[in-house]
């Protein structure tokens, strides 16, 4: 198993801008959703619209699990396919208004987006929080040292970290 910190998994979290949001719809049935995020003080944050059957499953059940892919490739081969690397945990999701994002988030997720009148009224801020620890592979390994799957896994606090 790859010794890793806290520190490092929320780098590599911040290094990229897409996680899977995992969620119980209403009806009792996984959903995932593809979303972009930005990590602000120990919170993934993405936004949708209330509207949406992500809102709708988070705001009926807050208990989510998220993945983050992270890519490798091999330096000169990069024609040579390989799985990302990934950081997978448990946590809550927090759903608030768009306009009630922290600054840096809201300038990050909403900067630039043409939305209509009816469309940013019912634009949130979902934030999540993990609530367990990061169980990683990959991360703090060489591509070529993934082959090793026992050595490629980690595990580390989700106890949010500065980067």
């Amino acid at each position: 198993m790859v010794d890793i910190t806290s520190a490092d998994v929320w780098k590599a979290i911040n290094s990229v801008n897409f996680m899977v949001v995992g969620m119980v719809s209403v009806r009792g049935e996984a959903r995932t959703a593809g979303v972009m995020h930005v990590v602000d003080d120990g919170r993934l944050w993405f936004t949708t619209n209330e509207r949406e059957f992500k809102a709708r499953h988070i705001a009926a059940d807050p208990s989510v699990s998220v993945t983050v892919p992270i890519p490798k490739r091999i330096p000169f081969a990069p024609w040579v396919k390989v799985p990302a690397a990934t950081i997978t945990f448990s946590g809550v999701a927090e759903i608030v208004p768009a306009a009630e994002l922290p600054g840096p988030v809201h300038d990050a997720l909403v900067h630039g987006l043409e939305l209509s009148d009816g469309e940013r009224g019912a634009l949130i801020g979902v934030g999540v929080r993990p609530t367990s620890d990061f169980v990683t592979f990959g991360i703090g390994v060489s591509t070529l040292g993934m082959r090793d799957t026992e050595h490629a896994r980690g595990r580390a606090s989700a106890v949010p970290a500065r980067v």
